[in-house]
């Protein structure tokens, strides 16, 4: 699934993790990541949220989507600021799920909290592209 990512890698967000309905995702914010206040814009943050979401909710197998996610942001970051995207399951029932993301930099230092909340589709579904679902690999040390 993360491979198939066009957006998360172009912007080289890198899978640590993702197993059993938690992820890891890192991204560097780069200059072209930063508004006109010199902080990362929130977009990009709620991207690599939305990522790590994304990993943890299909971490399970079923094809999954988001039905909808909120972040709050709590201090900036910054050009240069690697930060971790960390997604932990707090329940699934039927076929739904919430997640929650905490969202820091390198030094542990909260940036946001995003809370999603995932849908997986009925069993057997495929993808928009109609290929099966793959596993989630992480990407491996690319520094």
């Amino acid at each position: 699934m993360f491979d198939a990512d066009v957006a998360s890698n172009r912007l080289g967000i890198e899978l640590i993790t993702a197993t059993g309905g938690a992820a890891v995702a890192r991204m560097r914010i780069t200059a072209e990541m930063v508004n006109g206040h010199r902080i990362a814009h929130g977009g990009f943050v709620f991207l690599l949220a939305d990522t790590a979401f994304a990993l943890a909710c299909n971490s399970h197998g079923p094809v999954t989507v988001a039905a909808g996610g909120e972040i709050t942001f709590i201090r900036p970051a910054h050009e240069g600021d690697l930060l971790l995207a960390r997604a932990t399951e707090r329940t699934r029932y039927g076929r739904s799920g919430i997640y929650d993301v905490t969202v820091t930099r390198e030094d542990g230092e909260v940036v946001a909290e995003f809370r999603g909340h995932s849908r997986a589709l009925r069993p057997g579904a495929n993808r928009a592209d109609g290929s099966a679902p793959q596993e989630c690999r992480p990407t491996g040390d690319r520094g």
